[in-house]
């Protein structure tokens, strides 16, 4: 194979595009036989062992993410996860890229309210070498002025672009409203203000107090076994400090009813009707999950969807879904419409709701949103680096190393009364919050 060739075939699969391996798992998602790896030096992963494709893939998170942001340093979780790939050890910025690119090696961040961490991609022949430029990144990251200012110019840049973006005023709106107070009311990415302060000092100072082993979850899938994935686990992650130091983060409290409406020139009207949710560790998640999608997946058959689009055409898409967080949780329906229908289709929104609320799903419906959550859950398990990613989140959300077994049982085995009970619980109070972005009614 030419180098041109084998450099294709390698990005394929790294992106998860090629066939075979572990696209099996799409048809068995409950067959994934996942291991309990704890290495040497006493750091756990959750491993999908597989021969058949030479290639690893591995997610891990680092509990603590823009939650744990000094006050006056918002943004600096994002501006980190953003430049950790951007040169460390004896490699700069440009260096470090063409040895990643060389090699077909994938080494990102990423960074989130709850979270800040990464992931790697890549041939089992590379492993090493990912290893070692991931480590490098985790433990010597250089932040060079040169890159460093880049990416300040480049999160400035693209909150510039969205910051008039309806849907980014009608989230900074909601978060205001239903987070007031809490760290999750701030813009995970900052602000310009907050982003043009932050120092290199600033970024080294949040590393070093989030990156440790005590809150590290780690997932991994692909040709590695458990003996070589754990001396992996120390090489890359063993010279972490033992223990973070994380500043504790109050539950989200409840919130009035309120309405926001905001001026915008965009053609239509954006809107959004929150409530308070319910976390993952909640009993009656997954009832109140089948019941969100009963009501909202956004497809024929859907409460919304069929109320306000197939009944009426007042809207082209409306949906509603549940949003997790450690500390709070949300039920969100948004949609968007003509700014002379908006509180008809407010009100009509909220009527729907209301009766869900106290009806229920009709047998019907609820045998149909079953067999698609039931049917559709293999297609999570795709690609090594969803597996990984599903790994990662099991850990994370506390679900147990055998929920993927468990998972479709547990739906199975939901009643009506069970769903009737959550979409009781889930939308029967008047607490909504709405906010809508476009212009104004003529």
């Amino acid at each position: 194979m030419s180098v041109v060739a084998r450099s294709l075939a390698v990005a394929w699969s790294i992106a998860g595009l090629a066939v075979g391996g572990l696209t099996g798992f799409a048809t068995a998602a409950h067959a994934i036989d996942i291991q309990r790896v704890v290495s040497p030096g006493g750091i756990e992963a959750w491993l999908v062992e597989d021969h058949s494709i030479q290639l690893m893939a591995l997610s891990f998170a680092f509990v603590g993410g823009a939650t744990q942001e000094p006050d006056d340093k918002h943004g600096v979780a994002n501006f980190l996860a953003a430049l950790l790939d951007e040169g460390a050890g004896d490699l700069d910025s440009r260096a470090y890229r063409a040895r990643l690119e060389e090699l077909a090696i994938g080494v990102s961040f990423d960074s989130g309210f709850d979270t800040i961490g990464g992931s790697i991609r890549t041939l089992s022949e590379n492993r090493d070498e990912a290893v070692r430029l991931a480590r490098l990144a985790l433990t010597e990251p250089r932040f060079d002025p040169e890159p460093f200012e880049r990416v300040r110019d480049r999160i400035l840049t693209q909150m510039r672009s969205r910051e008039l973006s309806p849907g980014r005023m009608g989230s900074r709106a909601m978060l205001d409203a239903v987070f007031a107070g809490h760290p999750y009311s701030r813009d995970s990415d900052g602000t310009p203000e907050s982003v043009a302060a932050l120092t290199v000092d600033d970024l080294r100072a949040f590393r070093n107090r989030i990156f440790a082993r005590d809150n590290l979850k780690v997932g991994a899938v692909g040709d590695i076994d458990a003996a070589t994935l754990g001396t992996l686990l120390d090489d890359l992650f063993g010279s972490l400090p033992i223990k973070a130091n994380r500043v504790a983060v109050p539950e989200a409290a409840a919130f009035p009813p309120q309405r926001i409406d905001i001026a915008s020139d965009s053609p239509q009207t954006s809107i959004r009707i929150v409530g308070r949710g319910m976390k993952r560790d909640d009993p009656d998640y997954l009832a109140a999950y089948v019941a969100s999608y009963t009501i909202g997946s956004g497809t024929p058959g859907s409460r919304l969807y069929d109320e306000i689009r197939e009944d009426r055409g007042l809207v082209y898409s409306v949906g509603l879904g549940l949003d997790t967080f450690d500390h709070g949780a949300l039920v969100t329906a948004s949609t968007s419409t003509r700014a002379d229908q908006t509180d008809a289709v407010i009100a009509l929104m909220l009527e729907t709701i209301e009766r869900f609320a106290k009806e229920g799903p009709t047998a019907e419906e609820l045998a149909d949103a079953k067999a698609y959550l039931i049917g559709s859950y293999p297609l999570r398990f795709v690609t090594s680096s969803q597996v990984a990613r599903q790994l990662l989140g099991m850990q994370l959300e506390d679900l147990g190393i055998d929920y993927v077994e468990r998972r479709n049982g547990l739906i199975e085995a939901l009643t009506i009364e069970d769903i009737r009970a959550a979409a009781q619980r889930l939308f029967g109070s008047d607490d909504w919050v709405v906010v809508t972005v476009g212009p104004r009614p003529s």
